[in-house]
């Protein structure tokens, strides 16, 4: 049996609300998304092509690959633009002491 991995990456105060930034770790290159108070987590590189996620528009919880112009969920990955077809990659997020931390 697996256990997973708590993996500390930022504090909320370093994420505005309604924005983005990158963040790597463990050889993870990541997205942490602030919506309102709720915190999401994705790989940053987008599925389709070089562009980093985190420089992204981000409107609600859509956020924009600003390469292609391609759109995902930031809460499922789903797809919800073309030229994107391969669903990003989430992770669950959890908020704690005021750092946010995703399970690996």
């Amino acid at each position: 049996m697996s256990t997973l991995e708590t993996l500390d990456l930022i504090g909320i105060d370093a994420v505005d609300p309604g924005s983005a930034v990158q963040v790597v770790a463990k050889g993870l290159t990541l997205a942490v998304f602030r919506v309102g108070d709720a915190f999401y987590v994705t790989d940053d590189h987008c599925t389709h092509g070089p562009g980093l996620l985190h420089e992204g528009c981000l409107t609600g919880f859509e956020i924009e690959c600003d390469f292609h112009q391609g759109s995902f969920d930031i809460r499922t990955g789903e797809v919800i633009e073309p030229p994107c077809t391969v669903p990003l990659k989430v992770y669950t997020t959890i908020v704690r002491d005021g750092r946010v931390m995703i399970e690996i």
